[in-house]
This record gives C-alpha cells, sequence and structure tokens, in this order.
C-alpha cells in the first residue's frame, strides 16, 4: 500500500479555483528556477485545465500548503486516453526541496492512477508518465525510488527573428487558404491524425475532444492557421497561438503523401512571418527529441536551436498490449 507521508505542519487537499492564482505563481517560479518560463501557464491555460470535463478537481488535483496557507506543491493527473495511457504533472516550489514535498505528490498521483486499472480493457498496458527538466536531478531521483524509468527526451527549440523572413514559393499545386472553421476544422482534425498517427506516444482522440482542446480555447487564433491544399485535399497545416507573450508553433503536420516536398519548411517559415508581422520576434515549439518523421532537421534547417530539454518517465503499472486506434 502506497503511504504518503508529509512534513509536520503541511497539509495536502485538492485544488480549488480559489488557489488558481497561487499555483499559477508556484508553475511559473519552478520553471523560472528551471531555467525555462517560456512553458509556464498564464491563468486562463490552468483554468482551461481544470475546466476540462475529462478532469475532476476534486479528485485529480492536489496542493499542498504550509501552515500559513501558502502553497508550496502541485500536482494533477489526466487520463489521457482509455483509462490506460496516464499522465501526471507536478511542481514543487525550489525553496522548498529536499523535504519531502514532491514524494508526497507523486505517491497521492500513484494512488490516484491505481484507481483506473479496473476501467481499462483488461488486455491494455496500463501506465502513467511524468515529464521534467532534464536538469532537474531532484525531481528525476524521486521519480526513479517511485518506480519509474526514463524513456525519452523532448526538446523545446526556439528561435528569435531579427529580420523578416523570405518564404519559399508554394509546389505548383498546393495553395494557402484562409481558415474557415466550419468548413474545414473537422478535414484538419483528420489530417492531424493521420500525420501524427506513426508518432511515438500518440493515441487517438475523437474530433470533440480535438476542437475542445484546439478551437474551443482561449488560445485559438484562426488568423494563425494555416493550411495547404491539394485540390480538395489537405497536405499539410500549422496551427500556432500565443505562449507567455511568444509565438508557439502548437502542431505542425504534413500528411505522408506530401512530405519531403519542402511544404513542412513553407508552412514553418509561414508561421514565423505570421507572429513577425504581430511584432513577436520570438517563437517556440516543442518536439520528440527522437521524432522518426525528422522534425528536429527541419526546425534546425528553419534556424530554430535547441531552448531547453525535458525527460518523460513512465511507471508501467500493468503489462499489456499497446493503445491502438
Amino acid at each position: 500500500m502506497t503511504k504518503i507521508q508529509l512534513p509536520q505542519g503541511y497539509t495536502l487537499r485538492a485544488a480549488t479555483m480559489d488557489d488558481l492564482e497561487a499555483v499559477v505563481k508556484l508553475v511559473y517560479d519552478v520553471c523560472e528556477h528551471d531555467g525555462d518560463t517560456d512553458i509556464a501557464y498564464s491563468p486562463e491555460e490552468l483554468k482551461e485545465i481544470w475546466e476540462d470535463p475529462n478532469l475532476s478537481m476534486e479528485k485529480d488535483t492536489w496542493v499542498i500548503s504550509t501552515e500559513t496557507g501558502y502553497i508550496v506543491g502541485y500536482e494533477e493527473f489526466y487520463n489521457r486516453s482509455q483509462h490506460a495511457a496516464l499522465l501526471g504533472d507536478g511542481y514543487v516550489h525550489p525553496n522548498y526541496l529536499g523535504i519531502g514535498i514532491g514524494t508526497a505528490l507523486l505517491r497521492a498521483l500513484d494512488i490516484r492512477a491505481r484507481e483506473e486499472i479496473a476501467k481499462a480493457d483488461p488486455k491494455l498496458r496500463v501506465f502513467i508518465r511524468n515529464g521534467m527538466s532534464i536538469e532537474d536531478t531532484i525531481a528525476r531521483e524521486m521519480h526513479e525510488n517511485e518506480g519509474y524509468k526514463a524513456i525519452r527526451f523532448y526538446w523545446r527549440m526556439e528561435i528569435e527573428l531579427e529580420d523578416a523572413l523570405s518564404i519559399p514559393a508554394l509546389p505548383k499545386e498546393i495553395e494557402l487558404r484562409p481558415f474557415d472553421e466550419e468548413a474545414h476544422a473537422e478535414l484538419v482534425y483528420k489530417a492531424h491524425q493521420e500525420s501524427f498517427k506513426d508518432h511515438w506516444g500518440f493515441t487517438p482522440i475523437s474530433f470533440k475532444e480535438w476542437k475542445r482542446r484546439n478551437i474551443e480555447s482561449s488560445e485559438y487564433r484562426p488568423e494563425l492557421w494555416f493550411v495547404a491544399w491539394d485540390g480538395d485535399q489537405i497536405a499539410g497545416y500549422a496551427i500556432n497561438h500565443y505562449k507567455m507573450d511568444n509565438g508557439w508553433v502548437h502542431l505542425l503536420g504534413v500528411r505522408k503523401a506530401w512530405r519531403k516536398r519542402g511544404l513542412g519548411l513553407l508552412l514553418l517559415k509561414k508561421s514565423f512571418s505570421a507572429f513577425y508581422e504581430r511584432d513577436t520576434k520570438k517563437i517556440g515549439l516543442g518536439v520528440d527529441a527522437a521524432s522518426q518523421t525528422g522534425a528536429t532537421r527541419l526546425y534546425k534547417r528553419a534556424g530554430m536551436s535547441i531552448g531547453s530539454e525535458y525527460v518523460s518517465y513512465e511507471k508501467e503499472l500493468r503489462p499489456g498490449r499497446e493503445i491502438e486506434e
């Protein structure tokens, strides 16, 4: 039985909306300590996470506070797919490391995650994953002590533009059209599911869920969606928004039949140019460091460099087959 132990005087409880600003500040302080505030939350982002219909604040979030009520730790749980692919995301204030806060949160997460096993298809492998800065040796050691193993590495890549960019010419049969939500949303969704189905860790989601995450969101900027068409077929797409006041390339994909024709580079540079025109000079994105589609090479060719590196840890809760579409 997993046992949760707290330092004397500290309290573990579910987060509430009244904690929003305090948790946003906590996450920012942790990211600042790790040297990468570009991935911190805005209040709007965290509020949307807490309002996600797939997340219960009472069951799936935890905060740890001092005797004075100061929040020094936060953890959240998310059922990413079919009660088998599970995610955690935790933060401990830099001034409160090494006293058991992180371990208590991780064990609360473990108890919650194991409740999902009975809900998953008995043939599926059940696992939970957490990510952290590669430099965070305390968090890495803590996860290893709790049975997690490092399985994948990710980069946040970035570019700071000094001048306007030249955009490569479109292939003869390809054209960019303004994004029309009503007419194009489901087609972009299908193109995205196809483009990413061979990526490591990808799990398919419904159109309703995809739309909620990408369109029914405070981050939605349709003027920053660029879709490349070949007749009535989507060849590729770039979905962009702002993150911590910088540009962010959220999703970039090219369908298999249209790859190796320069379309990915064109969509990326079109995205950069759109941000530059809006007086946003710094643009970032996240990428699997071992991307099988050559994404890291593409981003480097576009002038991006590695801003920070992260590692994903996994704990297997039950063996079985992987989730399939």
